[in-house]
């Protein structure tokens, strides 16, 4: 965050105010249903009673305003301050809200840091519990400037269970790692097809690739989130699936992989330094 008038410029990531968890998905290619897990899994913390915010971080590709049925644009408050809007439980920002329809955005690094930046610091998140922030794929310039501006608790690598993708998972924590940010887990999503007519499993990705993985890398698994139509339709049509409820058979892993998400963060937060306690 920038230092008030006549404060000397602070060093290293500085916390943000209010909020107690910082967590951020990533994967290492596009195409794995990141954002797709991102927001299922900040309003399953949300359903959970939770005070959540996501934080759209995707510059090129912010999906997140489609996701969640929203399209307004953030008033802007005093001093420059960003008002977050509201949906299903959540508290939300995204470029997207500022740049909507299919224009891209054509941006190098210090603008993307910059941006960065400015959604951290100038929104006014309030009190919350869990701020999700969904990254862009890769290694790049917005997650460096994440992991500078602000003290993650921890990241989440999304794949799906094929060896490209994995190839790619396996990069992400290695980056995360080099940068000092605790890994919560891996997640494999299109883990496996089960028919609507026979009900037979079958492994479309070859399934088990992720678990594999988060072992060889001594990093928790979170999960196995089958491939389903339903999924994807709920959020071509901004109601995400894990509004039906912890039950419904379409949510349910994804409900589980909300409580591993949550449990692999308190377990984190426990086996902390002090130090590090201190600035969450």
């Amino acid at each position: 965050m920038p230092p008030r008038p006549g404060q000397p410029p602070q060093q290293g990531p500085q916390p943000l105010p209010g909020v107690d968890t910082i967590i951020a998905v990533g994967s290492g290619k596009g195409g794995v249903g990141k954002t797709t897990l991102a927001v299922n899994l900040g309003i399953s913390l949300a359903k959970m009673g939770h005070a959540v915010g996501l934080l759209d971080a995707d510059v090129y590709g912010p999906n997140v305003p489609l996701m969640l049925g929203v399209s307004a644009q953030p008033k802007v408050l005093e001093e420059n301050r960003i008002a977050p809007l509201e949906a299903h439980g959540l508290k939300v920002i995204s470029v997207g809200f500022l740049n909507p329809g299919d224009k891209p955005l054509i941006w190098r690094g210090p603008m993307l840091h910059s941006i960065i930046r400015q959604f951290l610091g100038s929104v006014v998140w309030g009190h919350l519990e869990y701020l999700v922030v969904d990254l862009p794929p890769g290694t790049g310039d917005v997650a460096l400037s994440l992991i500078q501006t602000v003290p993650l608790t921890g990241a989440i690598v999304v794949s799906t269970p094929s060896d490209v993708s994995l190839q790619d998972a396996r990069k992400a924590i290695e980056m995360f790692r080099q940068m000092k940010v605790d890994v919560v887990g891996m997640v494999e999503n299109m883990s496996y097809f089960v028919c609507p007519n026979c009900h037979h499993e079958t492994d479309i990705f070859s399934r088990g690739g992720a678990e594999k993985t988060a072992q060889q890398f001594g990093v928790p698994f979170l999960g196995n989130i089958q491939l389903d139509p339903g999924i994807r339709q709920a959020g071509d049509a901004g109601k995400p699936v894990v509004l039906l409820g912890e039950e419904s058979s379409q949510a349910k892993s994804l409900y589980e992989f909300a409580r591993n998400v949550k449990a692999r963060v308190e377990d984190i937060k426990a086996n902390a330094p002090e130090s590090v306690i201190q600035i969450q």
